[in-house]
């Protein structure tokens, strides 16, 4: 049972019930908040090919037995855009609600994993040291839970804190976090921290790092600082130059900013479902885009098998009931889904998914404005993109 926040939080805890306000959230941000772009590069875009197969008809089961059509489960899930690879091709392609295809849509939480690519790429240069104290790094960070963890603690959602003293509640301090970055969202007589770097400092340590899984936020934009330290590059120019200027992207990506300019890494990335359906082809290919190598094919081939030890292989998913079994790992910001696919995804709130399964030669890009809910069960998208991979390796007779 989820205990019942104070009533000192509850302006906290009102969550997002409206597709139409988060789905002007999500594909809007530029309209709302400062943002920098992430170039898509000099370099013409790199084509997709199209190769369609009618999964419109498709019967996705689900866990309690019965079954729905692909049309159905992406109007449970507000589906906002859809796009479907198969060795590379288009096969599937859907937009929804005033979505386009060159719309960029916020990614959430998706970012996360985007930012833990870059991160193993520096690693493997050996410009990042990941068993390095994070005040190494980012001194100012000293008596904070951040700066207190290793590298590698961020990068597994290792530590555990406590934000201003408060009692850690992962959804309440989600939105806490917003606030923090978006000024249009925080409550009336909102005191707290006006910046990222103001409310890192207020985490501090509850447990030993390493020894628990704790989704949180905070972990992210103190790698993302991390990161900026070592390159002096922002967020936005570092991963441009590292990744999103060579996949062959239609359009450039963008972050959005807290009130000092500095990215919100952990969730405030946009960009289109096909550049990002690009990324995931990238990473199913083991880091190459035709025969230039993007991201070390070491790097690309851990992220599912890369799990270090000491750290939990099996770890709840964020949105699952307290009670529900920890089926997936967790490693270099991506969830890995321990399935006989070999295949992994970024994963942000709302139905935002980048899912890669090299031994299905499948990537989905899918992004959505789902409410979050208790009344509003989320749709079984994981189940219904591994059933579409299956479903298209058999109809082509692999």
């Amino acid at each position: 049972m989820t205990e019942t926040p104070p009533l000192g939080d509850l302006k906290w805890a009102r969550g997002y019930t409206d597709p139409a306000w988060v789905r002007r959230y999500t594909a809007a941000g530029r309209e709302i908040s400062p943002s920098r772009r992430v170039w898509r590069g000099a370099a013409p875009a790199r084509e997709l090919p199209a190769g369609p197969h009618d999964l419109d008809s498709l019967e996705i089961s689900t866990s309690n037995g019965s079954s729905l059509k692909l049309p159905e489960l992406f109007a449970a899930a507000q589906t906002d855009a859809v796009v479907v690879l198969h060795r590379g091709a288009v096969v599937h392609e859907r937009y929804f609600h005033g979505t386009e295809p060159h719309t960029p849509h916020f990614n959430a939480s998706a970012a996360k994993s985007y930012l833990g690519l870059a991160a193993a790429m520096l690693a493997h240069e050996g410009l990042l040291d990941r068993t390095a104290l994070v005040t190494h790094y980012v001194p100012e960070l000293a008596g904070t839970a951040f700066g207190e963890a290793r590298v590698d603690h961020l990068l597994h959602m290792g530590t555990q804190m406590s934000y201003a003293g408060r009692r850690f509640d992962k959804s309440i301090e989600a939105q806490r976090y917003f606030a923090v970055v978006g000024p249009q969202l925080r409550p009336y007589g909102y005191s707290g921290p006006a910046c990222i770097r103001e409310h890192l400092a207020t985490a501090r340590t509850t447990g030993t790092p390493g020894t628990e899984f704790r989704y949180e936020n905070g972990n992210v934009e103190a790698l993302a600082e991390v990161l900026r330290r070592i390159t002096g590059k922002s967020t936005s120019a570092l991963l441009g130059e590292l990744i999103w200027s060579h996949l062959g992207a239609e359009e450039d990506a963008y972050y959005i900013l807290d009130g000092e300019g500095v990215e919100a890494a952990c969730g405030g990335f946009s960009a289109t479902a096909r550049d990002v359906a690009r990324l995931g082809e990238m990473l199913r290919r083991g880091g190459a885009v035709g025969e230039r190598q993007v991201v070390p094919e070491a790097v690309a081939s851990t992220i599912v098998s890369g799990v270090p030890d000491g750290y939990p292989r099996r770890v709840r998913f964020p949105a699952a009931p307290p009670d529900s079994p920890a089926m997936l790992s967790y490693h270099d910001l991506w969830w890995v889904l321990n399935d006989p696919y070999d295949s992994f995804m970024a994963s942000g709130i709302h139905g935002q998914r980048l899912f890669v399964s090299p031994r299905l030669d499948l990537v989905v890009a899918h992004f959505a404005s789902q409410v979050m809910s208790p009344s509003v069960p989320p749709a079984p998208l994981v189940r219904a993109f591994q059933q579409i991979g299956v479903h298209l390796n058999t109809a082509t007779g692999a």
